[in-house]
């Protein structure tokens, strides 16, 4: 019999195995163990042994058997995806967990988890009418946390592995075009959120980019930018300045010439009501604010975007996709891609070619115009003759 400080395996009969775990002493001082029955071999009696003690350590329930994957994820969600990713990536978590996982798989015990599960998980969203992105997204979620059970040493593989998602197909960007810019703009002119979509759409940033700027951030004398900040609403938590969304979302942003006197305005606009209400005023407040210095709600400064779409008569569009309509102009007028690619805060420009992609057929057939010119214009310079 092989003894451990917490756990021991004694073999009862020919591939029978007695698994004990120590659990300490109870209220009244007596012993307390574990005792788990193993048919196997004697390594993986010692694996099965080193598993229990695992679970032990990680404070989860002590027989895997037992132990579903709604119990895990729960825990997974708690121990992990709290600590160690944003509070914006736990919410999203969260939802899919809440939402598909647990009901679908979260009566399954971790340790039966099979391939089939998961093809079955696939097959039942889908047949629900749920998208093969959400599917998708689901599926990550779920790899991502058996990941970690592997880690933990709570399960052998990782069955996610073993199935395809669907894969989803790209969705083609709504934008404006040149047309409909010019009627939002008018529409937009007297709205009180006029100046966040005029900046939305000027500069390509996103919604909670916008809404989380500060004055600090803003350089009028050198119409730039600095993404530092998001601001967002977290479920459970309110509003929130967090950081931007990956590591090249920090970037510095030029503004054109229209955009940095439409801000040079407002400060002064924001100076002068703070201090008719007897408020303070500091560069380190939001650029876009209410009158006491709070900042606007995203869902309220959204909603109003829908509104004032609807009533214009414009081809209904998100308030993201005026980041979209920023892209597609820069792009359509030639603009490299990399610097479009910057300007977005994407972590790559692949990123930025497969987003709008639906752009580049056009780009390439002009491109192909002008070499056609470019090489008429040769053909029709006179030739120099040597004398």
């Amino acid at each position: 019999m092989k003894r451990r400080d917490a756990g021991s395996i004694r073999e009862r009969s020919k591939g029978r195995w007695e698994i004990r775990v120590e659990l300490g002493q109870g209220p009244n001082g007596e012993r307390k163990r574990k005792i788990v029955q193993f048919r196997g071999n004697k390594t993986e009696a010692n694996k099965k042994l080193r598993e229990l003690l695992t679970v032990q350590d990680k404070g989860l329930s002590l027989t895997t058997s037992k132990m579903t994957l709604g119990q895990f994820l729960a825990k997974w969600l708690d121990d992990y995806a709290e600590i160690r990713t944003s509070p914006r990536t736990v919410m999203g978590y969260r939802e899919k967990v809440r939402n598909y996982l647990a009901p679908y798989l979260g009566h399954v015990a971790l340790d039966k988890l099979t391939p089939q599960h998961v093809q079955q998980l696939h097959s039942e969203m889908l047949d629900r009418g749920l998208s093969a992105r959400t599917v998708l997204l689901a599926h990550r979620i779920l790899s991502e946390s058996l990941k970690h059970a592997v880690k933990w040493e709570l399960l052998m593989r990782n069955v996610c592995d073993a199935v395809d998602p669907p894969k989803p197909q790209n969705r083609e960007m709504a934008a404006f075009d040149e047309i409909g810019v010019e009627r939002f703009l008018e529409a937009a002119a007297s709205h009180r959120y006029g100046p966040v979509f005029f900046l939305a759409l000027y500069t390509g940033m996103r919604r909670s980019e916008v809404l989380g700027l500060r004055w600090t951030a803003v350089d009028l004398t050198a119409k730039t930018i600095s993404v530092t900040e998001t601001l967002q609403r977290i479920l459970g938590k309110g509003m929130m300045t967090l950081e931007p969304k990956t590591d090249k979302s920090r970037r510095l942003v030029s503004l054109p010439p229209s955009a940095a006197a439409l801000l040079t305005g407002l400060k002064v606009k924001q100076q002068e009501e703070r201090l008719s209400l007897n408020l303070p005023w500091e560069e380190s407040d939001y650029v876009f604010c209410q009158a006491d210095g709070r900042p606007y709600s995203p869902d309220k400064v959204s909603l109003a975007f829908a509104d004032l779409i609807k009533e214009a008569g414009l081809p209904h569009i998100r308030l993201h996709d005026l980041r979209h309509t920023h892209a597609t102009m820069m792009l359509k007028n030639g603009v490299n891609p990399k610097i479009v690619s910057e300007r977005l805060g994407h972590s790559s420009v692949v990123i930025t070619l497969d987003i709008y992609s639906h752009v580049l057929p056009g780009l390439q057939e002009e491109a192909a115009m002008k070499f056609e010119e470019s090489l008429r214009r040769i053909a029709e310079q006179p030739s120099i003759e040597a004398d």
